[in-house]
């Protein structure tokens, strides 16, 4: 028999999902305006930074903001946008990161837009509000999966968006936004959703929304194909299609602000009239009734959740299975370390001794006895995922031996503490080398492909070789340390998966990670394998060969991503012009590198199993002998437009979100 407790937490728990948590985006694309700068302390920039000041307190009630500030050639116009089902304190919060976000991205630009899942903000020296069909600049996205029926599939899009059309121009002043759900071919359901400025006339809605169906439909069709997820970022408007929900369906909205003043009332005017006595004190007790009763909800589960936790932080941590394996923390006790011993070691977790930090916490240096040095990884307090992580690199990384994989030497937990002491690497982590124009000449093409070789070796050390069968899931640059030497070691495995016997893929509901380097059927559908890694390491490869970031990679006076500046070059036969101008090479050396870019590729290919394994990898690293096969088109997330009349540049950058679906991670 259910307790009282137990039913209020059952009742608070579906409450709960009847909300969206939205404080932290996946995704955001930018556009700083780089025609026209700013000077540092000019009237401009004051303005700017006064008009995104006083934005986020503009909000006309439901989720729209518009202000300006300035004369003549000083005036800045901004406007920003949350998407209609995002309740009040997550709009806020999207847009105060939007506001963050521009001004360290683009912190001389006179214009700049960005776009996050659930809000956009724009500002500008030109009015922005004023014209809806000058939108010269559209973000469009798409799933990567083709709908298995194209026609019965775009039989029901194009009705669903045109009724989703109809009921967003028909909005008020205040919100012009609709979804729906509608059952499509072979039992899917598609959901839609359309939102357009609120400043707009239905008209106008209805224009700028159509225009950007048809350039979707009738444009782009032919190209992409028919695709089971479609999304179309515009100023004035925007539209999204998935077969999955992405939206509140309870359509959670901000209320409009109460006025501040009531109007005052002329002595000859009749007083306002009031609802009858009984209907007011019937409503007034329903009132009353109502609040006394979340307050005891709301009490109850506080004490509950409290002693939960209580009871939870008194139970000692290596009594707790993780979610990968069926052993604890116990069973590798002798490399616990004591606290004070550790903590005396890093000079009490002294900046001075601070290496870097990450998504879970930070990393120290310390040294023990007279000779030995360490790197001490403090977890964050509190932290669930922290805790997934720190069991994750203690019962996986102690097993481990390999030279290509970063030695974990012990652990050491007091209290809420968890700390992770590992071997010290003096030359921290490779993106601190490959991506830093001063110290990527320390990197010449021979040290490059032994890293390369060395990270392919440590994989397949996971995916063949241990006694366990275990997946990465996160590899990235700063997921690879370097030692004294320059070898390769990887690091971090707070996220990695085993597979049971048998097992060779996974599915989850927790997608981590760093966008950029997931391969495309776990970012878009959680699904893992060690074909999940081949994809990061082929990003990684690509991205020791040029030397520039694969989200951000400059091609002249353009930036795009790095994957499809590859697959082009390969097409045109202008790989060379991919390579860092940093390494000096020769006629053997070039023909080395370029064999380095195929297999790279092959590692990206969009289709799974076209993918190679670890094994075949490392065997055509080392021998030039084996033919390769030719590569097909690698994965593609976000593919941009802009008016190249307007002289922008366009900026793909690829977020983590701090929540449960994706891993923030800060490069140590």
């Amino acid at each position: 028999m259910p307790t009282l407790a137990g039913k209020l937490l059952f009742w608070l728990s579906f409450i709960s999902l009847l909300s969206i948590k939205t404080t932290t985006l996946a995704q955001v694309y930018y556009i700083c305006e780089e025609d026209s700068n700013h000077t540092t302390n000019s009237t401009y920039q004051r303005n700017l930074h006064t008009v995104l000041s006083i934005l986020p307190r503009t909000n006309t009630g439901l989720g729209f903001f518009n202000y300006s500030a300035g004369q003549d050639s000083d005036t800045v116009y901004s406007a920003a946008l949350c998407r209609g089902d995002i309740n009040p304190d997550e709009c806020l919060s999207c847009l105060n990161d939007s506001v963050a976000y521009l001004r360290d991205l683009c912190p001389n630009q006179k214009g700049a837009i960005v776009y996050y899942d659930y809000c956009w903000l724009n500002y500008d020296y030109n009015t922005i509000l004023g014209n809806p069909d000058d939108d010269s600049t559209q973000v469009f996205l798409y799933n990567v999966q083709n709908a298995s029926d194209s026609d019965g599939f775009n039989k029901v899009v194009r009705p669903v968006l045109n009724e989703l059309i109809d009921q967003a121009a028909g909005g008020d002043s205040l919100r012009k936004f609709a979804t729906t759900n509608r059952t499509g071919p072979d039992f899917t359901t598609l959901y839609g959703l359309v939102q357009c400025i609120p400043n707009l006339s239905g008209q106008q809605c209805t224009d700028c929304l159509q225009a950007a169906v048809s350039d979707v439909f009738f444009k782009r069709g032919g190209r992409i194909g028919v695709k089971v997820g479609l999304r179309v970022l515009q100023r004035s408007c925007n539209f999204r299609y998935e077969i999955y929900p992405f939206f509140n369906g309870s359509t959670l909205v901000t209320s409009p602000p109460p006025s501040t003043s009531q109007p005052p009332t002329s002595q000859g005017a009749p007083p306002a009239s009031s609802p009858p006595q009984g209907k007011s004190s019937n409503t007034i007790v329903i009132i009353v009734v109502v609040t006394i009763t979340v307050c005891v909800i709301t009490i109850l589960a506080f004490v509950i959740i409290k002693r939960s936790r209580k009871k939870k932080n008194q139970q000692m941590p290596h009594t707790r299975n993780i979610e990968t394996e069926t052993l604890d923390i116990s069973t590798v006790e002798s490399l616990r370390y004591n606290f004070n011993t550790v903590k005396t070691a890093t000079n009490n977790f002294s900046n001075e001794n601070k290496l870097g930090q990450g998504g879970f916490g930070t990393v120290y240096k310390g040294k023990i006895g007279d000779d030995q040095e360490i790197a001490v990884k403090r977890l964050a307090r509190d932290s669930g995922q922290g805790d997934i992580e720190f069991k994750n690199e203690v019962l996986l990384v102690a097993k481990l031996q390999h030279r290509n994989l970063v030695r974990l030497l012990g652990f050491s937990i007091k209290g809420s503490e968890r700390l992770l002491i590992y071997e010290f690497l003096p030359n921290a982590s490779l993106d601190q080398f490959i991506f830093d124009p001063a110290k990527s000449t320390l990197l010449d093409w021979e040290k490059r492909y032994n890293i390369i070789v060395g990270v392919g070796k440590g994989l397949l050390y996971l995916h063949e070789d241990s006694r366990l069968r275990i997946c990465h899931r996160d590899l990235k640059a700063s997921n690879v340390l370097l030692d004294a030497e320059l070898n390769a070691k990887i690091a971090d495995f707070g996220m990695a998966r085993l597979f049971k016997p048998g097992e060779t893929q996974g599915d989850t509901n927790r997608i981590v990670g760093t966008y950029g380097y997931m391969a495309p059927e776990y970012a878009m559908h959680g699904q893992f394998s060690v074909k999940s890694d081949v994809f990061s390491y082929g990003v990684l490869v690509l991205e020791m060969i040029t030397g520039q970031k694969n989200h951000c990679f400059r091609n002249g006076e353009s930036i795009g991503d790095l994957l499809s500046f590859a697959w082009k070059s390969w097409q045109n036969g202008t790989t060379i012009k991919m390579i860092d101008p940093v390494l000096k090479i020769g006629s053997s050396s070039l023909q080395d590198i370029i064999r380095i870019i195929h297999i790279g590729l092959l590692c990206v290919q969009e289709n799974v199993a076209n993918r190679p394994t670890m094994a075949s990898v490392v065997a055509m690293l080392n021998s030039f002998s084996i033919t390769l096969p030719v590569p097909s088109e690698p994965a593609f997330f976000l593919h941009g437009s802009t008016d190249s009349e307007n002289s922008k540049t366009t900026k793909l950058s690829q977020l983590t979100t701090n929540d449960a679906s994706i891993s923030k991670i800060v490069p140590r």
